[in-house]
């Protein structure tokens, strides 16, 4: 079946989004719920864009990210982490990966690469910024393949148990070398 990278309306396909990521993540219910409202606010913001990919109509990854912007919560939590690097003026001027997420069944297929590089290709912003779970994971590789470096790490979100790094990288994103 062919897969199909293209603009997605996520408003009118948050709950089939947001079973790619429950999948991904480990997610319940209760959880879910919870982020359909945040990823529906987040799609009024100016600028907000996603992606998705889709394999014979049914979605199984999806991206979407938007011009930071320093009031926006994401920024006032990891603001004061960055700062203590040297780093806050990656608030400025960059586009946020808000969330990145391809189903289980369908990782380590050049993805979650093809939906990251696409979005960010298309954004005015000359570099972009994420947070990533902080230990090393595939994403975390795939990040760094593509530029991002971490700007902070051991960056606590409130109800988030884990620690997260915030990375960023310059625009347009790092490719693989032909023949890799």
């Amino acid at each position: 079946m062919e897969l199909v990278i293209g603009p997605l309306d996520l408003a009118a396909h948050v709950d089939e989004a947001l079973a790619v990521q429950a999948a991904a993540f480990g997610l319940g219910p209760d959880e879910v719920a919870v982020r359909r409202q945040i990823v529906l606010r987040h799609l009024t913001y100016p600028g907000a864009r996603a992606l998705g990919a889709t394999v014979g109509g049914d979605l199984v990854g999806f991206v979407y990210g938007m011009p930071n912007d320093r009031s926006h919560w994401w920024s006032t939590v990891v603001e004061p982490y960055l700062r203590a690097q040297g780093n806050d003026t990656w608030l400025d001027d960059s586009f946020v990966i808000t969330e990145l997420h391809v189903h289980p069944a369908h990782q380590n297929r050049g993805l979650g690469r093809s939906l990251i590089t696409t979005i960010t290709d298309a954004v005015a912003e000359p570099r972009s910024i994420l947070s990533a779970i902080d230990r090393d994971s595939p994403a975390r590789g795939l990040y760094r393949s593509l530029g991002y470096q971490d700007l902070a790490r051991q960056v606590l979100f409130p109800s988030a148990p884990k620690p997260y790094a915030v990375m960023g990288a310059p625009l347009p994103l790092r490719r693989p070398a032909a023949g890799h």
